[in-house]
């Protein structure tokens, strides 16, 4: 179920999100997100939650600022995220919330509350020390870099920390390495890459990775930069 009436084309690669707000409906989004937007459609930036919550949205990868739609009259208002790859649409209530990796948020209702959340040491592991957890009622949009997959976790479950976009609180994660490593593989993999360290989810709730990382895109882009002949 959703308060809007939307529409997410182009998937998976090039994703773009349609929203059709009715007279006095609202909108709330990352900034830099909008593509377009009929003229009846105002926008307005501000610090949404106040200065702390600003801060820690900063922290997990999001701009301080957020940005508002209000519809003075009906019509639609696009989102482009910045990676390509998928977006995604989850119904917020008030029974639990999502957790999402940095970068991640797109935009919400008004009545979502997207906030920073520390990690602890394991987030030093997950792409950033905070994640974004958004709670409250109501609909969220969040990207991903390259398609999406869903899983229905029900008891344990290994990703590559890298692949990881959105989970819902109702699971717990933790670092570890894959199962049957020996002490002195743990060891190399710590040292030589992180190859083997995954995060293990535990519990019942859905899990969404992505079918690319960019830490694996940028190291097989890397050989073929042009280099400097300083001869």
């Amino acid at each position: 179920m959703s308060e809007y009436e939307f529409d997410i084309s182009h998937r998976p690669d090039f994703a773009f999100l349609t929203v059709h707000l009715r007279a006095g409906q609202q909108i709330q989004a990352e900034t830099s997100a909008m593509a377009s937007m009929d003229s009846g459609i105002k926008m307005k930036s501000g610090l949404k939650g106040g200065l702390l919550k600003s801060v820690g949205r900063a922290f997990g990868g999001e701009s301080m600022v957020m940005n508002t739609f209000t519809a003075e009259e009906a019509g639609e208002v696009t989102f482009a995220p910045g990676p390509m790859g998928d977006c995604m649409h989850y119904p917020v209530s008030s029974a639990g919330g999502i957790m999402l990796q940095r970068g991640a948020y797109v935009a919400s209702s008004p009545g979502v509350e997207v906030n920073g959340k520390w990690a602890g040491f394991k987030g030093f592991f997950s792409e950033g020390m905070v994640l974004l957890k958004a709670t409250g009622e109501g609909d969220l949009f969040f990207n991903t870099y390259g398609a999406i997959i869903e899983v229905d976790v029900s008891d344990n479950y290994y990703v590559d920390n890298t692949y990881v976009v959105a989970f819902e609180d109702t699971l717990d994660y933790r670092i570890t390495t894959l199962p049957g490593l020996k002490t002195g593989s743990r060891i190399k993999s710590f040292l030589f890459g992180g190859e083997g360290l995954v995060c293990e989810f535990q519990g019942q709730g859905k899990l969404w990775i992505q079918t690319r990382a960019v830490t694996q895109f940028v190291n097989w882009v890397n050989p073929f930069r042009p280099t400097k002949n300083n001869n």
